[in-house]
């Protein structure tokens, strides 16, 4: 969305059910998403297309978050676990598991 403007710049489709978190990389290159389809999905965001589909959420991801750097991801979900992820591989680096509720 372009707010100066009021136009719509992309349409990013590709998750297979609601999207419930999105952010947007440090240095403004990449959209990040998370879906009740239990993906984090990256996108490009000066082509506008998708660039990778980070699967091993067991239910929805509800929340997103850049590192600083812009290097990683961190999604936090309703199978009560926070993954993180490097932006570059799509590798899923770490898994913070213990939590007694949904992460939102």
């Amino acid at each position: 969305w372009d707010s100066k403007a009021g136009e719509v710049l992309a349409v990013l489709e590709g998750h297979k059910d609601v999207v419930t978190s999105v952010a947007i990389s440090p240095d403004l290159s990449r959209v990040a998403s998370g879906s009740a389809d239990k993906t984090v999905r990256l996108w490009d965001m000066k082509i506008w297309e998708e660039v990778a589909v980070l699967e091993g959420h067991r239910d929805t991801v509800n929340s997103i978050v850049f590192t600083p750097d812009g290097a990683k991801v961190a999604s936090g979900s309703a199978d009560r676990t926070v993954r993180l992820w490097d932006v570059r591989t799509g590798k899923n680096l770490l898994n913070l598991d213990g939590h007694f509720g949904v992460i939102y």
